[in-house]
């Protein structure tokens, strides 16, 4: 009996040998590379929505009028937006938002936006996508795990040009202005019942924070920071048409 029980025990410890020597070769998973990818993707959307804003502001003729800028409480870019429509249509699209704090604006916080047509349109197109939102409300509602335009924030098109009129009722109490700009054509489009969503696993990998959680603590990126290239490229434009203002 005591050989049988001596002979148990020694299968046993011959089985935890072979299964440690079979954890040790197999490959393990490695959070440096995980960090490193989701850094690469934040950064990526970060120069992408930049690039998309500083086009749009190139020609102040037809760009976002400077005293909207002054006024906006945050902006939101979905740049390269794929679109796919017939006489009705869907899209979604990746974005993200910074929300300006006085001369500062915080690091972009990645959302994502889908819903129906924001236009009736046929074939397919990338197009880039604007809002400004005008009010705390409106940043507020970006908190939400599910945040309608239209039904939960009042949502107009924006004026395009220097001399476009930003004083109309429906303008003044807009909370949500919005733009599109496809095939170098920018114009004010209406984007009511599009869904914004935060895009949080891409926000706690990066910054170990949710949307709400960065919107409402936010984090201030430094000059060589990669992440802050689409706040910086705001300042450049918000902040100067705040200063002629």
């Amino acid at each position: 009996m005591k050989n049988v029980y001596m002979k148990d025990i020694v299968v046993a410890f011959a089985a935890l040998a072979s299964a440690a020597i079979l954890s040790e070769g197999a490959p393990q998973a490695r959070p440096d590379d995980y960090y490193s990818k989701k850094m690469k993707d934040a950064a990526s959307q970060s120069a992408k929505a930049a690039k998309a804003f500083e086009a749009i502001m190139q020609v102040p003729d037809k760009s976002i009028p400077s005293e909207l800028l002054a006024r906006a409480k945050a902006i939101a870019v979905f740049p390269q937006v794929i679109k796919v429509a017939l006489s009705v249509g869907g899209e979604g699209g990746r974005g993200v938002v910074s929300e300006r704090h006085g001369t500062v604006w915080g690091n972009p916080v990645f959302i994502r936006g889908g819903g129906p047509s924001f236009g009736a349109q046929v074939g397919a197109s990338s197009t880039d996508f604007f809002l400004l939102l005008m009010n705390a409300e409106s940043v507020d509602g970006l908190m939400k795990d599910r945040f309608e335009l239209g039904a939960e924030a009042g949502v107009a098109a924006g004026p395009v040009g220097r001399n476009a009129g930003a004083g109309t009722d429906a303008l003044m109490h807009a909370e949500i202005l919005s733009y599109s700009r496809s095939r170098g054509i920018f114009a004010g489009v209406n984007v009511k019942g599009i869904v914004l969503k935060p895009e949080d696993d891409l926000n706690t990998a990066v910054y170990h924070k949710t949307a709400r959680e960065l919107l409402q603590d936010p984090i201030f990126g430094q000059p060589d920071d990669a992440l802050a290239v689409f706040p910086q490229t705001l300042g450049r434009y918000a902040d100067g048409a705040r200063a002629s203002k």
